[in-house]
């Protein structure tokens, strides 16, 4: 089943799990997420936080895996375009007026099948990079990386 922009069920699903996962990560880095899956007409913005800077507009990028390529490089011209313009709408429409940037977190999960993981269904038992606390479930069985790229527009 797709949705009206071309999207499986299952790339929305890996996507909210992405963006779940990025919510959280970002939150133990201390920043406070204020709003997620906010949409403008230009585009829609993953997550919007407050960090000691100023507002952070937060693009999310999830792979299931490497092998059709690196979850970075799909952050073309056009869309990072398209995200300065929703920032730009958002802050309009907020009046707001401080520091802000857009930032890019990238994540790939491991699709190792369950049945092949061997201790429980969290990312500490799945995760090379250590990175704790993340509940796992059955379509995103593992973390493999995760990183945080800052201003990303600029």
């Amino acid at each position: 089943m797709s949705n009206l922009k071309g999207g499986s069920r299952d790339n929305l699903k890996l996507g909210s799990a992405g963006e779940n996962i990025a919510k959280k990560y970002l939150q133990d880095k201390g920043f406070r997420v204020i709003e997620q899956n906010y949409k403008t007409k230009y585009a829609e913005i993953d997550l919007i936080a407050k960090c000691n800077s100023g507002l952070v507009f937060v693009e999310v990028r999830t792979r299931s895996g490497e092998q059709f390529g690196l979850p970075e490089e799909s952050l073309n011209k056009k869309k990072l375009r398209r995200l300065v313009r929703a920032a730009r709408a958002y802050t309009c429409l907020k009046n707001y007026r401080g520091a802000y940037r857009i930032d890019a977190v990238c994540i790939v999960l491991d699709k190792t099948p369950p049945s092949k993981v061997s201790g429980g269904s969290t990312c500490a038992r799945l995760c090379p990079l250590g990175y704790e606390g993340i509940p796992m479930d059955k379509d995103t069985n593992g973390l493999k990386r995760i990183d945080h790229y800052e201003n990303i527009t600029d």
